[in-house]
């Protein structure tokens, strides 16, 4: 029988790719994610997907002022020059690891 308060509960995600940010970020690397842009309110510009993915570097230094939200990560970034709006739900990070060595999720 499963407790009805666990299925009343929200997702982790949020909180776990928040948590993977801070860490990837405290130990001075460079934090990246792996995004499905199939997923329902993923806003990224298409021509840099391939395979349905894109992978973005979500450091401080690579981006404006980025919002890891409650349901979105959002921020701004350069694309060939271009200033691009970026929404990412957490439902579409595929995930979250550390560019100089890999450590984080999938």
């Amino acid at each position: 029988m499963v407790d009805s308060s666990i299925e009343k509960m929200s997702s982790n995600k949020p909180y776990l790719v928040r948590a993977f940010y801070d860490w990837i970020s405290d130990n001075d690397l460079t934090p990246y994610i792996v995004v499905d842009v199939n997923v329902y309110g993923v806003l990224v510009p298409m021509a840099y997907v391939a395979d349905g993915q894109i992978v973005l570097n979500i450091a401080s230094s690579a981006v404006g002022t980025i919002a890891l939200g409650s349901q979105t990560i959002e921020f701004s970034a350069r694309f060939g020059g271009k200033l691009e709006h970026i929404t990412v739900p957490y439902g579409a990070i595929a995930a979250i690891y550390a560019k100089e060595n890999g450590a984080g999720t999938s």
